[in-house]
């Protein structure tokens, strides 16, 4: 999966008030978290990190449109990613996640035989 992220300047812990860290921090920290307390739901079930990165301007694209962050996960299926997705411990977190991002853009993709 693709992962496209926009952060907020500062978290907006609104929706999930019970992880909200004392002082004020920012959506890249926020999200920071969020990765911390996923990986190990993640590796679990079979996934894993492949690739993440600090976005940049497009080459070819959409002058309006940034991503400040890119991620790349590999899923073993689609039914291991609905179990981890679904895992209620997973779920306790995904308040950090909620509260780091602005927008995202979340693409599915198969790999294709290697020519």
């Amino acid at each position: 999966m693709l992962n496209l992220l926009r952060f907020r300047e500062t978290a907006d812990y609104t929706s999930h008030p019970d992880l909200a860290p004392n002082q004020p921090i920012s959506g890249a920290e926020a999200f920071q978290r969020y990765i911390q307390h996923t990986l190990p739901f993640l590796q679990e079930s079979g996934g894993e990190i492949v690739f993440m990165g600090k976005g940049g301007e497009y080459l070819i694209g959409p002058e309006a449109e940034h991503w400040d962050f890119v991620m790349l996960v590999r899923q073993s299926s689609i039914e291991s990613f609905l179990a981890f997705s679904n895992h209620i411990s997973y779920l306790e977190g995904i308040g950090h996640r909620t509260a780091a991002i602005e927008d995202s853009r979340l693409l599915p993709i198969t790999e294709l035989p290697k020519y």
